[in-house]
């Protein structure tokens, strides 16, 4: 691996192959490196072979160099400008639903504590015990 390359550095190189998780890239005779999928461009990208064929020129920035292992991680999206973003459409607000109006009789269920409704309950009981 030759000492001249350095992270940080934009370089131009050749696209030399294409994998579903990256395109290698000769940055000279002997040396070349992997641009990981997530660094081909801005966004997602499902398929490399939509953005890059083999024989490109493109032009990279050195984001790692792992001389031990002879690997060197390359991003064509850092060498781009972002694209501006659009701001996000205003949300209209949502129609509210009236609330139900219930009768007096029948709308006394709700929030009550059991301690309150025993009473009611126990009288409710015996009125329809009467009945039968």
């Amino acid at each position: 691996m030759t000492e001249k390359i350095e992270i940080g550095s934009v370089l131009t190189g050749k696209v030399t192959g294409i994998q579903a998780y990256g395109a290698f890239v000769a940055l000279d005779e002997t040396t070349q490196g992997l641009v990981h999928i997530s660094e081909i461009t801005h966004g997602y990208v499902k398929d490399i072979n939509e953005h890059l064929k083999v024989g490109d020129e493109v032009k990279v920035k050195v984001l790692s160099v792992d001389e031990s292992a002879g690997k060197i991680g390359l991003s064509i999206r850092a060498t781009e400008e972002a694209p501006v973003q659009q701001a996000p459409k205003a949300k209209k607000p949502r129609k509210r639903q009236a609330a139900a109006i219930i009768p007096e009789a029948e709308g006394q269920q709700g929030f009550n504590t059991l301690k309150d409704k025993l009473q009611e309950w126990i009288d409710q009981s015996q009125r329809e015990e009467i009945k039968k």
